[in-house]
Formats: C-alpha cells, sequence, structure tokens
C-alpha cells in the first residue's frame, strides 16, 4: 500500500471516528432529554392539589387536635399538619415530637427518625417555613399570614396499595420534595418524610448575597 493509500485511509477512519462521536453525543442529549421530559411530566402533572391555611402554629397536641384537619382523613391533611408541625421545632423540641407522634398514628418516632430530624433542623430551622406560601431565601423564609401551604399528587402518589406519596413545593429547592402517608382505617398517618433535604440557604445566611 503506497504512501497515500495510507493517507487516505487514516483521513477515512478519523471521518469515523468523528461521525461516531457525534452520533454518540447525539444519542446521549436525546436520552438526556427524554429524561427530564419524563421527570418533568412525572412531577408536573399533579391530578389534585389542595391548598390550606393556618391562623397559627400549634405548640401542644391539644392544638393540633383542634384543628379540623387533625381529623387525618385525607393524606393531604396529614401531610400539610406534618410541615406545619414542624415549625414549631424550633419553639420546642418535645412538644413537637409529640405532635409528630399524633400524625404517625400507631407508630411512634423511632429514635433514628429524632436524630434525623434534630441533624437536618438544628440550625435549619428555616427549613418548614419554606414549604409557606410568601417565604422565600430573600425573605429569610418568612412566610405570609395566614400560613398558607399546598400539597400536590402526582402520578406514582397511589402506586403502593395503603400509602400515598404526595408532593409539597419548597421555594429554596428546585424540585418539589416528597412524603409519604400511610392508611389505617378511614385515617392517614405520617410514614416518611423526605421533604426535610438541604435547600438554599437565607440571605442573610449568605455570605456572598
Amino acid at each position: 500500500m503506497g504512501f497515500f493509500d495510507k493517507l487516505k485511509n487514516m483521513v477515512k477512519n478519523d471521518i469515523k471516528s468523528d461521525i461516531r462521536g457525534s452520533v454518540n453525543k447525539a444519542e446521549n442529549a436525546a436520552a438526556n432529554a427524554v429524561y427530564q421530559s419524563a421527570k418533568n411530566a412525572a412531577q408536573n402533572s399533579s391530578q389534585k392539589k389542595e391548598t390550606f391555611t393556618f391562623t397559627a402554629v400549634p405548640k401542644t397536641v391539644e392544638e393540633l387536635k383542634a384543628l379540623p384537619e387533625a381529623d387525618l382523613t385525607t393524606p393531604f391533611k396529614t401531610a400539610a399538619l406534618t410541615m406545619l408541625v414542624l415549625m414549631n421545632y424550633k419553639n420546642d423540641v418535645q412538644a413537637t415530637l409529640d405532635m409528630l407522634n399524633f400524625l404517625k398514628g400507631p407508630e411512634p418516632l423511632p429514635e433514628k427518625e429524632i436524630q434525623f430530624l434534630k441533624d437536618r433542623l438544628v440550625g435549619k430551622e428555616y427549613v418548614p417555613a419554606s414549604f409557606f406560601a410568601g417565604a422565600t431565601p430573600e425573605n429569610d423564609y418568612t412566610p405570609s399570614a395566614p400560613l398558607t401551604i399546598t400539597v400536590h399528587d402526582y402520578v406514582y402518589s397511589y402506586q403502593n396499595e395503603g400509602y400515598a406519596m404526595l408532593m409539597l413545593h419548597s421555594s429554596g429547592a428546585d424540585d418539589d420534595r416528597q412524603i409519604q402517608l400511610r392508611s389505617k382505617g378511614e385515617q392517614w398517618f405520617l410514614w416518611q418524610n423526605f421533604a426535610l433535604s438541604d435547600m438554599r440557604i437565607p440571605k442573610s445566611q449568605d455570605k456572598w448575597a
């Protein structure tokens, strides 16, 4: 094979390699686009949305039980009350745990969940507030009065019988957060709270703001 034939083959191979690379990039980009589209569709295609308004944060189990939503007859009510109760954590940890135990129903908070709440909320008391209307990082997550929170379901909310995975919007997060409820009889109880992950810090704590 002559020099020019070798050169021609090298050029052909380089072209083929470039084409394969471009095809792979295009395929990856298309796959990512499909994934994001499916993710957004799953998160945004809500089937039902409920908004709750509260005049104050309950400070005791008795005050919590006095709220009409405390009959816990829908998973939406229990989800909203969970975030409302957590607003009291910064004021009285034990009273908050007592109220959460009421929302947990037949199974009280295990020690690992109590520790989890401590890890997530101490020094980050703004996290529960971020789920209420009017709260933003710019105003240090100060919600509007009265306290308003919206809970919605989505296409996969009820895929496990007896459970409901609902969604909550936080102004400090890009994606909605999840909270899982479990039914017993005519009531819905708190099962797992996935809504307390880290989020954008308040402006007053942001050294770069």
